[in-house]
């Protein structure tokens, strides 16, 4: 089987969010499982590829010029990289200053126009498309095929100008959104599947409250909109192998964790056994880092430590940085994303907090349960259909809040503090949480029986 996927993102080439990670993951374990993967992306410049070679696309005249660069890379295989003068750019989505190109719409509405283009040059069984990056892409081009669209975030919709209707080949009406064009809602309209990456969120997603202005759409899909929960990729993911931290360590020698803790300890120049609460994140409103940060002042009754490591809106990187500044015997922040320290926070870390507002699946927490880090979650999305709250069931694996406040998630965090004090309790939650299968082996599966049942 022949599957054309299409993302704006994928790690390890082009990381920002979880759509990297969550594409990687995805389309090597398809792969490995024997299907042919045609993987195209967004060139926006300096990704080098072995093998290159290089063709004009034969896209409609307003898209173009475009060009298809095609070869191996290294990290993730065979990649066919479509580019313009406008999609080069050294973000995907947003300026230095955190703002977004103002040309965003041309930029994805030409991704949409060459992944058409090379769907009707190549004949796939099936297209998968991701967000609304490439969602327009099921209506343009010459020969509409069987198509998945995943939404990886329901709250990014592309939202564009009327004017963009115009270059919409089938089912214009589809797009059109409040005098506007919604390629999310066009594409959610017209994909034979539509997939949420969590059973929980594909149901919380159908309510009015939290479905974006989509539920009616989304309902109306009826049994085509799935909740495929993500995976994380378990080779990258595993701390037995992992040569970013300290020391490896398994489920079997969780003692050797110490190794990766004290790493920490020594980057934020702090002594003592207090627990350590770590955080990986983008500093964005979904991330509820406000529950964070009001969780700042209770860390010396708890006691704990917080470790942040993240970058994003001023709005929120100032008042994590104003705390790690104010109080730095409680509160470390390294501003920015670092690799190899993201693999020490999960290592290292004793708590993982994830405060969400939002979270479509979530991956960190899976991440942080492989690393042996307990994770402190809220009550949403993918979180509920991974977490189980340690005092709710003997199966758990962390703590989940009562509810998205800021007293609820302070509670968990205390119950967690209060878990870690029984030596015996807690080696257990973090066992269950480390022994657990997160990898792409039962989603992977879960995605080739829906591109069966439309292949054509």
């Amino acid at each position: 089987m022949k599957v054309l996927f299409a993302a704006a993102e994928l790690a390890p080439l082009v990381r920002v969010g979880g759509l990297a990670e969550a594409a990687g993951g995805l389309v090597s374990k398809l792969r490995s499982k024997g299907i042919e993967v045609d993987l195209v992306l967004p060139d926006y410049g300096g990704i080098k590829l072995a093998r290159e070679t290089r063709q004009t696309l034969d896209v409609p005249a307003w898209a173009g010029p475009m060009w298809l660069r095609s070869g191996t890379h290294s990290s993730v295989g065979k990649v066919a990289l479509v580019g313009s003068a406008e999609i080069q750019k050294p973000n995907p989505y947003v300026d230095s200053s955190g703002e977004v190109w103002p040309d965003n719409d041309l930029r994805f509405m030409q991704f949409s126009a060459a992944i058409a283009a090379r769907r009707d040059a190549t004949a796939p069984n099936v297209v998968h498309l991701n967000d609304y990056h490439s969602a327009a892409a099921v209506a343009m081009g010459a020969e509409p095929a069987p198509t998945v669209l995943t939404i990886h975030t329901l709250g990014y919709q592309g939202v564009a100008p009327a004017e963009w209707l115009a270059h919409i080949v089938r089912g214009a009406a589809d797009f059109l959104w409040y005098g506007q064009v919604n390629p999310l809602a066009g594409g959610i309209v017209q994909a034979d599947r539509v997939i949420a990456v969590s059973p929980n969120y594909s149901q919380e997603i159908l309510r009015q409250e939290s479905g974006m202005g989509m539920h009616e759409l989304l309902a109306a899909k009826g049994e085509a909109l799935v909740g495929v929960l993500n995976g994380i990729d378990a080779d990258v993911w595993n701390p037995a192998t992992d040569q970013l931290i300290a020391g490896t360590y398994d489920a079997d020698t969780v003692a050797k964790r110490e190794a990766s803790r004290q790493h920490l300890l020594d980057i934020a120049g702090w002594a003592g056994k207090e627990p350590v609460i770590g955080v990986v994140t983008r500093l964005v409103d979904q991330k509820g880092i406000d529950l964070l940060l009001g969780a700042v002042p209770y860390l010396r009754s708890l006691p704990a430590r917080l470790f942040v490591l993240g970058s994003g809106l001023e709005r929120w990187s100032g008042p994590v940085r104003a705390a790690a500044q104010s109080s730095p015997e409680r509160v470390y922040f390294h501003d920015g994303y670092d690799l190899q320290l993201s693999h020490g926070v999960f290592a290292g870390s004793d708590m993982y907090a994830m405060p969400s507002r939002f979270e479509p699946c979530g991956l960190a927490q899976m991440q942080a349960m492989r690393y042996g880090s307990v994770p402190v979650v809220t009550p949403v999305g993918g979180l509920v259909d991974t977490v189980i709250d340690a005092d709710d069931s003997r199966k758990g694996t962390g703590f989940v809040a009562r509810g998205q406040s800021e007293a609820g998630f302070v509670d968990a965090l205390h119950r967690a503090a209060r878990a870690r004090k029984n030596r015996r309790r807690w080696s257990g939650i973090q066992g269950r949480g480390m022994r657990h299968d997160w990898s792409w082996e039962e989603p992977a599966a879960k995605h080739i029986d829906l591109y069966r049942e439309i292949a054509r």
